[in-house]
């Protein structure tokens, strides 16, 4: 009977290899296309403006969406969703911003900002007075 033992510090540990903090990801990272969706009219009677922003088609999983009105971070209530994985293993999200319709009726434009590392950040403005209300 023969018994084969392999060495113990022959093992290597990934910990090691790629050291403490380090990420990995498999694939090249693709920046998401940026829409920005106005609140519908029908909302904006009812005294709301909701409006949505969709971040389509990005990798890694792990970017950040974040709204600005008139230049400056936004004080309303956001909301985002978690990535969704679709085809082509690229990943997907929104994010909503949600203000009273008659502060809405004083902005001049509101923008989706992505980032994602130390990439440079990605945005999409939409200006209030190009929406058909």
């Amino acid at each position: 009977v023969s018994v084969f033992v392999r060495r113990f510090d022959a093992f290597v540990s990934l910990w090691y290899t790629f050291g403490g903090g380090t990420r990995l990801s498999v694939g090249s990272d693709v920046r998401p296309t940026l829409k920005v969706l106005p609140p519908s009219r029908e909302e904006l009677q009812q005294g709301t403006a909701t409006l949505v922003c969709l971040a389509d088609k990005g990798f890694p999983s792990d970017w950040s969406l974040a709204w600005k009105v008139d230049g400056s971070s936004s004080s309303w209530e956001e909301s985002r969703s978690p990535g969704v994985l679709g085809g082509g293993a690229l990943y997907s999200w929104s994010s909503t911003l949600r203000l009273p319709a008659d502060q809405w009726a004083k902005v001049g434009s509101v923008t989706c900002e992505a980032t994602q590392g130390s990439q440079t950040a990605l945005s999409e403005t939409l200006r209030r007075d190009q929406c058909s209300q």
